[in-house]
């Protein structure tokens, strides 16, 4: 019997830089989210922390040693520490003890220089996020068409916890801003308290182009202030149909793994799709499945071909496109010509 296809629920397939073009150029970089714009990326994608004065930036993680050079500052020496984030200890330097100005100072590193050199090294700083609003209206205006903005909240509740709650300044910050006001904005975290209270805050404010995002970690894993507060649901309960229903009460998509979309063959192929994006099209709900990435290393073993290191654009394609065929409705990638050419070729 043929697998059924799965049609998306949205009118288009939009393809989402993951933190920029970072197959490229270091992530969360002015320079990424370009190149991501220039490669037909519909939506950029800035995880974001807080400074110490209470400023948006975007970094992957709130610990900046892995992409900027601050261990190379003698100045800051003194700030490296250790903190427990969301229940794990981590060692480094954290973006709230830093004010704007300071990490002005620092410079962007490749987080992932065994498979992507370190030649951008030291050339570009820690961006804003009104920096990449002006950027993308900057791009948009020039280009004749629309890109999107979907930030993610990264560690909400550790950041509400110690003074520095980024759920409203994030709306405060998209509400003031022309561009931002009619642009299609999607937030997201992993979170399920933060997107809830955003929900009631966007209905509130009249935030007609502001939709939600529940990202979903991996089936063990649980939203941190489920865990914090002492609750046992975890990712995989989140993906029950009922419990997607429930998701579509303040989330317009998920974010599953692209594992969750299509799994592994016992080949190391791929398999037929899951029920996941049958459910959630069925509770009302788009699939944004993450992340694609053009190199051996992160794709199945079966589409592999030559070393880790190798950029494979053939097998990557191959690999988009089984979750296309699975009917997802919007995809994170690191290289998105690569996912522009899946979509518009399919």
């Amino acid at each position: 019997m043929a697998p059924v296809i799965e049609k998306p629920l949205a009118a288009r397939v939009q393809v989402i830089a993951h933190r920029g073009a970072s197959a490229w150029l270091p992530e969360h970089t002015l320079a990424a989210y370009a190149r991501a714009i220039a490669d037909g990326a519909d939506f950029i994608e800035p995880d974001l922390v807080m400074t110490r004065d209470g400023v948006l930036v975007a970094r992957h993680e709130n610990e900046i040693s892995g992409t900027t050079d601050v261990a190379m500052h003698a100045e800051f020496a003194a700030r490296r520490t250790v903190k427990h984030i969301d229940g794990v200890e981590v060692a480094g330097w954290f973006v709230e003890d830093f004010t704007l100005a300071e990490l002005k100072v620092l410079r962007a590193r490749e987080r992932l220089p065994g498979l992507r050199g370190v030649r951008h090294d030291g050339l570009y700083p820690i961006a804003t996020l009104d920096e990449i609003v002006a950027l993308a209206a900057c791009e948009s205006a020039a280009r004749g068409r629309v890109v999107g903005l979907i930030p993610e909240i990264k560690h909400g509740t550790y950041f509400r916890d110690i003074g520095l709650p980024m759920e409203d300044a994030l709306l405060d910050a998209l509400a003031t801003d022309a561009y931002m006001r009619a642009a299609p904005v999607e937030i997201q975290s992993f979170e399920r308290g933060n997107l809830r209270y955003l929900d009631g805050e966007r209905r509130r404010r009249g935030m007609a182009n502001v939709r939600l995002l529940q990202l979903i970690g991996e089936p063990h894993e649980q939203p941190y202030d489920v865990a914090a507060a002492g609750g046992t649901l975890n990712y995989a309960e989140m993906t029950t149909p009922r419990n997607l229903r429930g998701i579509a009460g303040y989330a317009d998509a998920i974010g599953p793994p692209a594992r969750m979309v299509v799994p592994l063959a016992p080949d190391g192929g791929l398999a037929a799709p899951g029920t996941l994006v049958r459910d959630a099209h069925a509770a009302g709900l788009e699939v944004h499945a993450y992340t694609f990435r053009p190199e051996n290393a992160f794709l199945p073993p079966a589409l592999r071909a030559g070393d880790d290191a190798r950029r494979n654009e053939a097998g990557s394609l191959a690999e988009i496109r089984a979750c296309l065929a699975a009917g997802m409705d919007a995809f994170f990638t690191d290289d998105p010509a690569v996912g522009r050419k899946a979509v518009d070729e399919a």
